[in-house]
């Protein structure tokens, strides 16, 4: 036990930790040079090497997890998230195909699991999506109606653009992100139908600013509320040191001969 307390510490130390970011660091820039033909084909055995060094370095802070914490390791999401991340690249056949070697990028994600910020901004989002997926059910019922209205409205005359619900939705997600949406559809179609911007404004007024705007409210409240749950178990923590000083003294006091 006092080994496994012994190690827990050590992994827990700030330069192990900062040794662990620049692996991650440097292997973020071997996989790009894996994507250089000319790197490789100079420089491809080492890099290789270098690579699997990386990996190896991973296994091993994992292991090392592992056998300090014991079961209590898989009740931390992100040691199993650290765990899922480095299995991909030793999953058999990982150097053969394609898919698994491109997804050997997903390394670099355990910079969230480093960084103490990362972490909380990544907390935050999750902490968010409950209310995200209202939003989304909102966005979903907005867009219906706008694809159907679309469809009937401007399908005969545009079919490439609202022919269908399919591809009214498709036009009305390109205008919503604002891309090419005045010149390269909403101008042409109102050479058509003059009052299309009736119809085109208010969807852009009530998607893009209102709905879009709700979903970065969410993101940030649920970013503040983790930050503040963070200061207070800090200051909780604090606390409790104090008070546990405070009652040594005082039992120091109390055993002192008068």
């Amino acid at each position: 036990m006092q080994f496994r307390a012994r190690l827990a510490a050590w992994l827990e130390q700030a330069w192990v930790r900062n040794a662990i970011l620049g692996v991650i660091l440097f292997n973020a820039v071997i996989l790009g040079l894996e994507t250089s033909r000319p790197v490789m084909d100079r420089f491809g055995p080492a890099i290789v090497l270098l690579d699997r060094l990386c990996l190896a370095i991973f296994v091993a802070e994992l292991s090392a997890k592992l056998v300090a914490h014991g079961r209590a390791f898989f009740r931390s999401g992100w040691n199993i998230f650290d765990l899922a991340i480095v299995a991909v690249a030793l999953v058999p056949g990982a150097q053969s195909f394609s898919v698994l070697r491109a997804l050997r990028v997903l390394r670099i994600l355990r910079v969230i699991s480093v960084l103490p910020r990362l972490r909380r901004v990544v907390e935050g989002f999750v902490n968010a999506l409950p209310g995200m997926g209202s939003v989304f059910l909102l966005m979903g019922i907005v867009f219906y109606i706008g694809s159907v209205m679309a469809t009937k409205l401007f399908g005969a005359a545009f079919p490439d653009w609202f022919g269908s619900l399919g591809r009214s939705a498709y036009t009305l997600f390109q205008i919503m992100t604002l891309e090419s949406w005045s010149m390269g559809i909403v101008r042409p179609v109102m050479e058509t139908y003059p009052y299309a911007w009736a119809f085109f404004v208010p969807f852009i007024m009530v998607t893009t600013f209102a709905v879009v705007n709700l979903l970065v409210g969410l993101i940030v409240n649920s970013m503040q509320a983790a930050h503040s749950a963070e200061d207070e178990a800090r200051t909780d923590a604090y606390r409790d040191e104090v008070l546990a000083r405070l009652e040594a003294i005082e039992r120091r006091l109390a055993e002192r001969p008068k």
